[in-house]
């Protein structure tokens, strides 16, 4: 999910982020492009295109969880050092999965 919270009462999870930069987009193009949020966009859209193959490719698995986790970690990193259980927990789902799908793909290559 990826939750983020800022100011007194100004928050935002990483979807609603991601649906303002696409509607700032067309005016913007350039902010677009920043390489964090370009980077974990192509993280969802190489585990997006592993969802529809019949046998999920395993570098195209893990080559969109590094691009994903590139951005949910620094979320983790800030939540542990402005300690937001919020923030942090947020987070806490994405890494059990990932940490899942290495495993898997470890007894794969085996």
């Amino acid at each position: 999910m990826g939750y983020l919270e800022w100011g007194k009462e100004k928050s935002m999870f990483i979807f609603e982020g991601e649906a303002d930069i696409f509607s700032r987009s067309l005016s913007d193009p350039g902010a677009f492009l920043h390489p964090f949020i370009l980077v974990p966009l192509c993280g969802q859209i190489m585990l997006l295109v592993t969802v529809f193959q019949k046998r999920p490719g395993r570098i195209l698995t893990l080559a969109g969880l590094a691009c994903l986790s590139s951005i949910m970690l620094f979320l983790f990193f800030i939540g542990l050092i402005t300690p937001s259980i919020k923030i942090a927990g947020s987070v806490i789902p994405f890494l059990v999965t990932g940490i899942f799908v290495l495993q898997y793909n470890r007894k794969r290559q085996s």
